[in-house]
């Protein structure tokens, strides 16, 4: 079959056997390329990319896949919060195990996420960032009436604003480029301002972070959904303390109870179809996947997902 590795420095389409071991076989129909897999190149990792990705099973039903494999055994995994699972990055697919940029991948059974009748497949590999940004408005406590500002035009940018909007808050949204404010505006979102009950910071940079205590009212809370690849940003320790800001970090996924981020995800997506067409700018075959990279890493020019369906 084929898949996407690295091979010196470049994602590279290789022929490989068809997965074995334990699990369910996922034939992959989308996956998408997340700013971190670009990151993630100069690590010339052993192991396929892909951990945004959705496709069918072998009795047809289609699926989206939470992308982790943690132990279910420590004492994280066990009270829900298993993101944080002792095993740590290894445990995510496209890192530590072979991902779903690929004709098929196999993953456990506690990874699949059924899909409601009517979502397009093609579209189903945002499930997993509309997962990480549910994880997040949850980590910032957002309710009904609040006000969110959200720092970041990206995928993670504005799939918060679809999850922030499904907890009932008043949205606004800051983006650098053109094709990220159209996404925005199409999705129902304002224009930033000031004075926000929570202020969600998408883009993972020192100056987003200085903006987003600045937006922020005071009490307020700002939720760190964006990956800082750099050194740390510099807190801007005066203004948060003077204004007593909350400041939240929040990484990938898990489970409230028994409400788990990803079928929260799967239902946002289900209920609100346009946001495939407002995100999803580019779509590539599996083997045009130097094109699809170059494309990815280009946001001046349109991009803000780019999908491999193989």
């Amino acid at each position: 079959m084929r898949a996407i590795r690295c091979i010196n420095g470049a994602p590279t389409v290789v022929q490989l056997p068809r997965p074995v071991g334990d699990g369910v076989r996922v034939k992959v129909a989308s996956a998408g390329i997340c700013g971190s897999d670009l990151h993630l190149l100069a690590w010339n990792l052993p192991a396929t990319f892909g951990h945004e990705f959705a496709g069918t099973l072998p009795d047809g039903r289609a699926v989206a896949v939470e992308p982790i494999a943690p132990c279910r055994q420590c004492e994280a995994c066990v009270s829900g919060a298993y993101n944080l699972c002792v095993t740590g990055p290894s445990m995510v697919f496209g890192v530590g195990h072979d991902g779903g940029m690929a004709d098929e991948c196999v993953v456990p059974e506690s990874a699949i996420v059924a899909l409601a009748a009517g979502v397009t497949l093609g579209d189903a590999c945002l499930v997993e960032p509309i997962a990480v940004s549910v994880h997040g408005v949850r980590r910032g406590r957002v309710r009904g009436g609040h006000r969110v500002g959200v720092i970041g035009g990206g995928t993670i940018g504005l799939t918060s604003l679809v999850a922030a909007q499904a907890a009932g808050a008043q949205v606004d949204l800051l983006a650098r480029h053109d094709r990220q404010r159209e996404a925005a505006a199409r999705l129902g979102a304002g224009e930033l301002g000031n004075g926000y009950d929570v202020v969600i910071e998408a883009a993972g940079t020192a100056s987003a972070l200085a903006d987003a205590v600045e937006r922020c009212k005071p009490g307020g809370t700002v939720v760190f959904v964006g990956s800082y690849w750099e050194s740390g940003p510099e807190i801007p320790g005066q203004l948060v303390s003077l204004k007593e800001i909350t400041l939240v970090p929040s990484s990938m996924y898990g489970r409230v109870g028994p409400s788990r981020d990803f079928e929260v995800a799967a239902s946002i997506l289900a209920t609100r179809p346009e946001i495939g067409a407002a995100l999803i700018t580019h779509r590539f075959p599996l083997d045009a996947a130097a094109e699809a990279f170059a494309t990815a890493q280009d946001r001046a020019a349109g991009a803000i997902k780019v999908v491999l369906e193989p």
